[in-house]
């Protein structure tokens, strides 16, 4: 009977971050929401928060556990179907230099970030999260990491309000300096600046649509073999985070026997994006599958904003918020300067 009562207060949880979920579907679906290229995502953690700072304290917390087996199990499950938005015929279609420039990018940011925030006194994680999150996918990224070193939800917000803040930024930002001139590349050389720096793939294809075809093909496939590097990054992190673990419980430099946590729902990923690289299933079905994906992925952000109180985002402070912005001016310097000389080498 017991057993019973928990699945049902379990349930009352998971169904009410769904309805959430459906209105952030609704919500992101209105014209001026899609003009700032805002995905139901982000509408879903800021409809998370606003119920943290408001009716959640007078809910049951025996709905707490379908909550956070929403941002916990269901974000898992939300990763590995991402996966159907990517090929491995997307690495071939752009050329070694996207590649090459990607791969710098991703490790670049996400070190120096780790160091920035080191010097800056930031939380750990905090640092950790919002690196990964601008230097491959934002809020997807953000999500990911957090799966993988398993933080507190707090944290997991404010490294998404970051990557949001600067994300949409740039995606103004690119094609107004690109139609002025200020920007001098060619269009095959923009697509690939725009596609290796700019956090959000939403924003990817919100500023590649306004500077033309060439432009918006070449970002979005960049932006993909980005999302790619979402899996050994992962694998990186868990390693060192099971180490260090390991580490801080035996106070020795060499670990033995320490059992290293592998994250599978990145593997998983990487299988998904094998097999729909294969081209097996009709279109209809893979769109649907990526609609699908992206309403589990809203639950898991909207479950998470719910965990997340305007004291915790104080507790935070402005350093988070100054890193990005770091990151940010890194990424346009450092991605226009290889998108410029670079690219040409190739």
């Amino acid at each position: 009977m017991r057993l019973s009562e928990n699945r049902s207060s379990m349930l009352h949880g998971i169904l009410l971050i769904t309805l959430f979920s459906c209105a952030a579907f609704y919500i992101g679906d209105m014209n001026m929401v899609r003009s700032l290229s805002l995905s139901p995502m982000i509408v879903g953690i800021i409809l998370g928060m606003l119920y943290a700072n408001s009716l959640r304290n007078n809910l049951p917390e025996t709905w707490v556990p379908g909550i956070i087996f929403c941002s916990k199990r269901i974000l898992r499950i939300g990763i590995i179907l991402y996966g159907f938005r990517l090929t491995f015929q997307d690495v071939t279609a752009v050329g070694l230099s996207a590649v090459c420039i990607d791969a710098i990018i991703v490790t670049t940011t996400i070190c120096g970030g780790i160091m920035i925030g080191r010097l800056l006194r930031m939380d750990r994680d905090i640092a950790l999260l919002t690196s990964v999150g601008s230097g491959i996918c934002g809020a997807a990224a953000v999500l990911g990491a957090e799966s993988a070193i398993k933080t507190k939800p707090y944290k997991t917000a404010v490294a998404v309000a970051t990557v949001v803040i600067f994300g949409t930024s740039a995606m103004f930002i690119y094609p107004a300096l690109y139609r002025s001139g200020v920007i001098d590349l060619s269009p095959e050389a923009m697509g690939i600046f725009t596609g290796s720096t700019i956090h959000e793939v939403a924003h990817a294809v919100g500023a590649g649509n306004a500077m033309g075809p060439v432009e918006s093909n070449s970002a979005i496939i960049v932006k993909m073999i980005r999302v790619m590097m979402l899996v050994p990054v992962l694998l990186v992190l868990s390693y060192s985070m099971a180490r260090t673990a390991v580490k801080a419980a035996t106070g020795k430099q060499e670990a033995d026997g320490g059992k290293i946590s592998i994250p599978w729902f990145a593997i998983l990923f990487l299988v998904v994006i094998g097999f729909n690289s294969l081209d097996l299933l009709p279109k209809n079905l893979v769109d649907f599958i990526n609609t699908f994906d992206t309403f589990l992925l809203t639950m898991a952000m909207t479950a998470l904003g719910a965990e997340t109180s305007i004291e915790k985002f104080k507790k935070a402070g402005l350093k988070p918020f100054i890193l990005a912005f770091i990151l940010f001016l890194w990424l346009m310097t450092a991605g226009y300067l290889m998108a410029k000389y670079v690219v040409p080498m190739f």
